[in-house]
């Protein structure tokens, strides 16, 4: 293949739409893939990527490098390494790496691994933040499983544990739900600041 900047718009589903409370994916745009450069590994039978984006409406994936077993979206697992990006509605994912796997033209599962590795969503009453070594995200169902000195916080309460699920439409988090492990759960909830009275202005003498 052209060792210039590829481009590429495929009329597939990138993801279908997540439940009706859910993060509304844009499943009826085309796929745009942009890459700097991109050639086929005879060895492995895969497609090489440099420079990698890809998306699909307010869905986006953007890597330093991406392999893949094929462009068929229909059943095809594409590998993503360095600064790795997930851009959804209202949220992002970054990582170091990326195993993203299509099924029937629709993001099954992506698994995003790092140092750790993290989110962010907004939200009405601001955002919330999470990190673990490890993080699968299931686009239909609109979950995050943190695992690995999993942390989450909603920039004013905190939980830890070993595992944490995440629902991004409804806010909601389970911990430890395999009950398996050592680690404990941690919460930590900080006091309202109480607002101080407004002073009282002084009265004035009357002339």
């Amino acid at each position: 293949m052209a060792r210039s900047t590829v481009k590429v718009i495929l009329l597939l589903a990138l993801s279908a739409a997540a439940h009706a409370g859910g993060p509304q994916l844009d499943e009826d745009q085309p796929i745009q893939l942009d890459a700097r450069s991109s050639d086929f590994d005879y060895k492995t039978s895969s497609l090489v990527f440099r420079a990698v984006h890809i998306a699909q409406g307010r869905l986006s994936i953007e890597a330093d490098d991406a392999t893949a077993n094929g462009l068929d979206f229909k059943s095809s697992v594409w590998r993503f390494a360095g600064n790795v990006r997930i851009t959804v509605p209202d949220g992002t994912l970054q990582s170091e790496q990326a195993v993203i796997t299509f099924a029937d033209n629709q993001v099954s599962v992506a698994e995003i691994t790092g140092t750790p590795a993290s989110f962010e969503q907004k939200h009405q009453n601001g955002v919330a933040r999470g990190r673990a070594m490890h993080i699968e995200y299931r686009p239909v169902a609109g979950t995050l499983r943190l695992s690995g000195d999993a942390w989450l916080s909603d920039g004013s309460n905190d939980i830890s544990g070993s595992t944490l699920v995440y629902d991004l439409s409804g806010q909601r988090v389970v911990a430890n739900p395999d009950d398996q492990g050592d680690q404990r759960v941690r919460l930590t909830i900080q006091p309202k600041k109480r607002q101080k009275p407004e002073p009282t202005p002084e009265a004035k003498p009357n002339p």
